[in-house]
This record gives structure tokens, sequence and C-alpha cells, in this order.
């Protein structure tokens, strides 16, 4: 007999919510979390004075184009792995999902950060037992692609 299709409910949402809003580089640096589903998440950031990285140009920083793709990623590896584990109990679960981390990140930058509002979105290409494969994109305002990243996870 097969497992009925994993769904995404508020709870889990609030999860990954709680565990998003206990890092305060997240809170510091501003990321939002606009969207959470099984399929993508969608995170945003505005532009502020303190995340300019070439002042001349008033560009995002790199490490700040880092950080949200890397965010992002974490988010939906995070879910994935809660798909993974929902045959788990629920102490069970958490005590494997608090061992996420990055294992690596690669961000290929394709044009300066200009803008106001910065979008990530990251889909899941891979959830194992262990690991997690995650591909995100970072777009400005008007639509460009700025960056995009492939992160591996640990999940479990």
């Amino acid at each position: 007999m097969s497992e009925p299709p994993f769904e995404l409910t508020p709870e889990l949402k609030q999860a990954v919510q709680g565990f998003f809003e206990r890092i305060p580089f997240n809170q510091m640096l501003g990321i939002r979390i606009d969207e959470l589903s099984t399929d993508h998440v969608l995170m945003s950031l505005p532009m502020q004075p303190g995340l300019v990285g070439n002042f001349v140009h008033g560009i995002l920083h790199g490490g700040v184009i880092s950080a949200l793709l890397d965010v992002t990623g974490g988010a939906m590896a995070l879910i994935g792995a809660f798909e993974r584990h929902q045959n788990l109990s629920s102490g069970e679960r958490m005590a494997r999902l608090s061992k996420l981390g990055t294992i690596d990140l690669r961000v290929d930058y394709l044009r300066p950060g200009r803008g106001q509002h910065f979008v990530a979105k990251a889909v899941l290409l891979r959830s194992g037992n262990k690991v997690a494969v995650v591909r995100s994109e970072l777009h400005a305002d008007d639509g460009t692609l700025v960056a995009v990243g492939t992160g591996t996870y640990l999940c479990g």
C-alpha cells in the first residue's frame, strides 16, 4: 500500500518559518519568506544601504547574494527532508532535521545586483536519506536574472 502524497500542512510551514526566524543572520539581512510549498520556496530581500557591495554603483554585495540563495535553498531542503522523513515520529524527525546544514554551494554571478527588491526561488532537484540538492535563482525587481546557485545540504 502506498503512502498518501506529502502535504505541507500549516504546522509544517510554521516549523520552517520558526527554524528560519531563529537564525539572527536572516533577520539582520532582512530576508522575508514569501511562499513555502513542496514545489518551491520564494524569499525576498529589500535593498538596504548596508547590503551594498559596490558603493559607486549601489550594487548588492556578492556575499548577500550567496547568503540569500543559501537560505532559500536550505528552506527547500528542509521541506524535502520533511517529506522523506514523514514516517518517523516527531521527535526522531526533529533530531534528524536539527542537523540541517550546507555541505556545498556553488554560485554563478550572472549580472550586477541592481534594484530595490530581490526575489530568490529554490526548487528541489533531489532529496535522499541524508543529502538534498537544490537549485536556486535570484532575480532583481525588473526580472533580471542576477545569479543562480546549486546547493547540497545535509538533512538527516
